[in-house]
């Protein structure tokens, strides 16, 4: 497997940055970290392994970065606007920074060809930051695998809200979103998977899972909300078993 380490200094963040690719060639997967989390979490907890085979034939290339979530979904700093900052910071860094990068380097195991748009996946906090990064930028990004996230700003903002928590809150600018807004469009012909258990820890995420397909519904847009069952935690033995089970529907 070829594997790439990259460190590379961020205008947004104000800092270096560091990544990770696994693979070679195929479809570009960006890989969101849990919360407060690196870029080497997913490899060291041998989520990169269970994907060797798709990585190996060429169908996915791994791209893991680093969070900025310590600054922001976890400051405990009194000032929510300056946290909600950070997460459009890093916002910016990945769209404006990361993912042309991720796209030039893809492109060079592909015959110099460009994908036509990245798949994102995460587990817990990943997992949002997955399924709104796609939401937020359809345009750019394909598909995601959200495996066990939350997807309401308010279990880490409470009862403080303004412009930016509310677009980083899917259930909400979902919600708000009209039927016939030129995204919604682009959603139904997007890979969107979310996956949760039902069992040890897996809340608040089945409920927000849960409003996700039915907002999803209500907006005919074809997501997959895929429940698994009362034995199946909010753990990485189970997001072992989920990421390579729903590659094979995507790539």
């Amino acid at each position: 497997m070829k594997i790439e380490y990259y460190k590379e200094f961020s205008q947004n963040l104000g800092r270096d940055m560091e990544f990770k690719s696994y693979g070679h060639a195929g479809k570009p997967v960006l890989v969101f970290p849990c919360q407060d989390g690196r870029f080497f979490d997913f490899e060291d907890r041998g989520m990169v392994n269970c994907a060797k085979e798709f990585i190996d034939a060429g169908r996915i290339q791994l791209f893991c970065c680093d969070s900025n979530d310590i600054n922001s979904w976890s400051s405990t700093s009194w000032d929510n606007r300056g946290r909600i900052l950070q997460q459009e910071a890093y916002f910016h860094y990945i769209c404006d920074e990361l993912v042309p990068r991720i796209f030039d380097i893809n492109a060079e195991g592909n015959n110099g060809k460009y994908a036509n748009g990245i798949l994102t996946t995460g587990c817990s906090m990943g997992a949002f930051h997955a399924l709104n990064f796609l939401l937020r930028r359809p345009d750019i990004f394909s598909g995601c695998i959200a495996l066990s996230g939350a997807y309401d700003a308010r279990l880490f903002f409470k009862d403080y809200s303004d412009d930016l928590v509310y677009a980083n809150s899917p259930v909400d600018y979902i919600n708000g979103m009209s039927y016939d807004h030129p995204y919604v469009e682009m959603y139904r012909h997007r890979d969107i998977i979310l996956c949760c258990g039902r069992g040890a820890w897996e809340h608040p995420m089945q409920e927000d899972s849960a409003r996700m397909k039915e907002l999803f519904e209500y907006k005919n847009i074809p997501a997959w909300v895929d429940f698994w069952g009362n034995d199946v935690a909010h753990d990485w033995p189970w997001w072992l078993k989920q990421f390579p089970y729903y590659l094979n529907f995507v790539c």
